[in-house]
């Protein structure tokens, strides 16, 4: 009798737990996004990635292994404490499968929740190597800023720049982008004749113009997010500097591709090394960008990207689990995962779980009246030389 009633039990055990993967397959999958939406700073950063979710899944559908996908978009305004309690707020109370998080200080602040709930998470527009190291659950769908700057510095050190002072933002990223270009520019001969850092909010060029015009560089290595660099682009030009011969160098950020059209003729002949531009010469980007520019009347940049690959990742893992959305179970289906983006061919490396991509050095030319980032070299799959392995 005891041996019955166990058999009993096992056999409904099973039942149930096949009833629940069932059920669980049958059910929406949950996508919960936290990003900038709003605000002086970053707002762009929402606009682009919201646009290019749109896209892919217009193009692709909003059913996945028999789940059809239920997006939720909060706006966090790029603070951290707000992500943490949006972010919060979904996996408790939304039921969320998969989050989805913006900028470096709300992914930092979410890790641990995530890490907790054990929720697979996208990291859209992170470009700081440490991001991926917070929590397991982590995998990077957008850009990674010390891969742009460790190219830039050996592609500037072959090309003449001897002496060089770098000018970064006060934040992880900034810190990153500047030890990663000094630390190869050094390594190939060059000469970091000084390091400046400017405060994240409202900095006042002037007296960091000045200093760079008084050190009298050959090459000035900038790094500035968000709506930054055309401001200080127009400074450096206002005060003579781009009269003087310094050249200005940096990663994609200083010459995106939205803004470069407002920023201005100063920027042409401005050389910087990213991982995509608008005008990538791709069957399949120029369909990217003609339907972006068409629906939301912008230009697409690199920041878009991390909305479009990313869904790719979680379209494509959710087709190798077949509809389960365990985190670990998509997590694991995403390391190693290659396909070709807008931005070319990239992979997700899988001991880090960091995008693995192309980066190209860009001119900013003038055709047909528009300013754009013209790519003329290339470095293939380029991983983050900050991180082993």
């Amino acid at each position: 009798m005891h041996r019955r009633t166990l058999l009993k039990g096992v056999a409904a055990s099973a039942a149930t737990g096949l009833f629940a993967r069932r059920a669980a397959a049958d059910s929406p999958l949950k996508v919960g996004i936290s990003m900038p939406l709003t605000g002086a700073n970053f707002a762009a950063v929402g606009r682009q990635i919201s646009a290019a979710i749109k896209l892919y899944m217009q193009q692709h559908g909003d059913t996945v292994a028999g789940r059809k996908i239920e997006l939720t978009v909060r706006d966090d305004g790029g603070v951290a404490d707000t992500a943490h309690r949006i972010v919060q707020d979904m996996i408790v109370n939304d039921q969320v499968d998969i989050v989805g998080i913006g900028i470096t200080p709300t992914s930092l602040a979410i890790a641990p929740l995530v890490t907790e709930a054990k929720k697979m998470t996208l990291c859209l527009s992170s470009g700081a190597s440490i991001t991926t190291t917070k929590s397991p659950y982590f995998v990077r769908a957008g850009f990674i800023l010390s891969p742009q700057a460790w190219i830039m510095a050996e592609w500037a050190a072959k090309n003449g720049s001897k002496r060089v002072v770098t000018l970064v933002n006060e934040w992880a990223p900034g810190i990153e982008a500047e030890t990663a270009f000094k630390t190869r520019f050094t390594q190939v001969g060059g000469q970091i004749i000084d390091t400046i850092r400017i405060p994240l909010a409202n900095p006042d060029f002037a007296p960091f113009l000045q200093r760079i015009g008084d050190l009298k560089p050959d090459t000035a290595f900038i790094y500035f997010p968000g709506t930054q660099a055309p401001i200080f682009a127009k400074q450096f030009a206002e005060r003579g500097l781009a009269k003087s011969g310094i050249k200005i160098i940096g990663p994609g950020d200083l010459t995106d591709d939205d803004d470069l059209n407002d920023m201005g003729d100063q920027m042409l002949g401005m050389i910087t090394a990213g991982p995509y531009s608008a005008s990538h010469n791709s069957p399949l980007n120029k369909t990217y960008v003609a339907a972006i520019e068409k629906a939301d009347h912008f230009r697409p940049d690199f920041v878009s990207l991390g909305g479009y690959d990313g869904m790719h990742l979680i379209y494509e893992a959710l087709k190798k689990t077949n509809g389960n959305s365990d985190g670990d179970a998509l997590v694991a289906a995403m390391k190693g995962m290659a396909w070709e983006s807008p931005r070319g061919p990239i992979s997700i490396d899988p001991n880090t779980r960091d995008i693995v991509s192309n980066i190209y050095i860009r001119r900013v030319e003038k055709i047909k009246g528009q300013l754009w980032n013209t790519e003329f070299e290339t470095f293939a799959a380029v991983k983050d030389p900050m991180k082993s392995g």
